[in-house]
């Protein structure tokens, strides 16, 4: 019984610390389809915040944006993200679509080193993020 009790309280743990590793400033490194990433543009801003709260924010390419995620596991949940509406087109438009085309309901993602790779939940767009 003791080392059931242990065992839960070590998942928990585990689970509450998820958030935390992800937490930090972020930028973009590469976007779109996972088979056949598109390298994100140098001169085009692009970074991520997770906040340890949940929060979420950044850039995206030309926007700014903000809202809620929830990690369990290997996967992110986002709620639905608020952002600014301008007009982008080009490179800065198509890595703005690319982020919050991985960034839609529940994702899943891999933390390997200071690399984030964040895989929409169909499968068909995917970001690589950098920390900072």
């Amino acid at each position: 019984m003791k080392k059931t009790i242990m065992l839960l309280l070590a998942a928990l743990v585990l689970a509450a610390c998820a958030p935390a590793a992800i937490a930090g400033e972020w930028t973009l490194t590469s976007y779109g389809d996972p088979s056949n990433p598109t390298l994100a543009a140098p001169d085009i801003e692009t970074s991520i915040t997770f906040g340890k709260d949940g929060n979420v924010n950044g850039t995206a390419g030309c926007n700014t944006f903000a809202g809620g995620y929830m990690t369990d596991g290997k996967t992110i949940a986002f709620d639905p993200l608020a952002a600014t509406l301008m007009f982008c087109e080009g490179a800065a438009g198509e890595q703005e679509m690319g982020l919050f085309n991985a960034f839609t309901g529940t994702t899943s993602y891999t933390l390997s080193g200071n690399t984030l790779t964040v895989v929409s939940e169909d499968g068909s767009a995917a970001v690589t993020l950098t920390r900072k």
